[in-house]
């Protein structure tokens, strides 16, 4: 295997000496040096190739024409942004409030426009787990136990989240709940994590 690897070097060589771009390389050709030593040339023009040359000149133009359109694209740029610059305009708010042409009324808050959502609010008397077969059990009459001890207050929950606590009341022959804790603002934070 080797041996077929040696032929192989020595055609390609054979070749590169047959090519006119190898002629240069054929003064001191090697048959263990199938390149011809061209890790030796460091500028493509010490090749003596005129092609070489050319393609290098042409590749320098090419870059130089593109930097140039670049500069070009780039001063164009900034023309556009200067004279953008100048054109601003000043708008007619005559349809607006004073108000709302000051941007704002200070420190005050308007949340009127939130005052029509609809929340869920539920009251919670207290809460237990069961399983399957439990549950398939319950029949009128059945009691279910509860975590909560009588008398502790119920929980009263807005959107899922806790918001207050109170007592239940009989209003007009219906359930209410009179409130006698607020849950603060930095509680709920805390419930939340």
């Amino acid at each position: 295997m080797a041996e077929d690897q040696d032929k192989l070097a020595q055609e390609w060589a054979d070749a590169l000496l047959e090519d006119g771009n190898g002629a240069a390389n054929a003064g001191g050709a090697d048959p263990d040096d199938p390149l011809g030593s061209l890790e030796d040339v460091g500028d493509p023009s010490e090749a003596g190739s005129a092609d070489m040359g050319q393609d290098d000149e042409t590749l320098a133009d090419e870059w130089a024409a593109a930097l140039a359109e670049t500069e070009q694209d780039e001063l164009k740029h900034e023309k556009e942004q200067e004279f953008l610059s100048t054109q601003t305009h000043d708008y007619d708010l005559a349809d607006m409030t004073p108000e709302a042409k000051a941007g704002g009324s200070g420190g005050k808050r308007d949340l009127d426009f939130i005052l029509d959502i609809p929340l869920e609010v539920s009251a919670e008397l207290g809460r237990t787990k069961l399983l399957i077969n439990e549950l398939l059990q319950l029949g009128q009459g059945s009691v279910v136990e509860l975590n909560k001890l009588a008398g502790e207050p119920l929980e009263i929950y807005v959107n899922g989240k806790l918001v207050a606590r109170g007592e239940a009341v009989v209003i007009n022959e219906k359930f209410g709940i009179r409130l006698t804790d607020i849950i603060s603002p930095i509680e709920r934070v805390k419930q939340l994590g």
